[in-house]
C-alpha cells in the first residue's frame, strides 16, 4: 500500500558528504513523523534524526551540527544532509515514516529497504 524509497548512499572519504533521500508513494492519506534510523553491524537500529509534518526537528546526540534532516510534505520525501562524516556513521541507513493509508484512520509505521553508507579511507 506505501513504498518508501531511499538513494543517496555510497562510500565517501572521512569529512566528506553525501545527501540521503526517502519518497514515500501509494495510498497515503497523510504522513506525521518522517525520519532516519541506522543500524551498524552488529548493533542495534538507532534514530539519527526525524521531522514531524509540522517541522519540529529531533537529532542523535552524535550527529547533531553534522546531519540536517529536511522534508517536502508535498512531495511525500525526507532527506538527509550529512556532514564531516566519521567512521563511526557507517552503517545502513533506513527511512521511517508514519502514514495514515487512504480511507483509514489507523497510522502505521513504513520503512524503506536501506541504503549503505560507509566512511572510510
Amino acid at each position: 500500500q506505501v513504498q518508501l524509497v531511499e538513494s543517496g548512499g555510497g562510500l565517501v572519504q572521512p569529512g566528506g558528504s553525501l545527501r540521503l533521500s526517502c519518497a514515500a508513494s501509494g495510498s497515503i492519506g497523510s504522513i506525521n513523523a518522517m525520519g532516519w534510523y541506522r543500524q551498524a553491524p552488529g548493533k542495534q537500529r538507532e534514530l539519527v534524526a526525524c521531522i514531524t509534518s509540522g517541522g519540529s526537528i529531533n537529532y542523535a546526540d552524535s550527529v547533531k551540527g553534522r546531519f540536517t534532516i529536511s522534508r517536502d510534505n508535498a512531495k511525500n520525501t525526507v532527506y538527509l544532509q550529512m556532514n564531516s562524516l566519521k567512521p563511526e556513521d557507517t552503517a545502513v541507513y533506513y527511512c521511517n515514516a508514519e502514514v495514515r493509508v487512504l480511507w483509514k484512520t489507523i497510522i502505521n509505521d513504513y520503512w524503506g529497504q536501506g541504503t549503505q553508507v560507509a566512511v572510510s579511507s
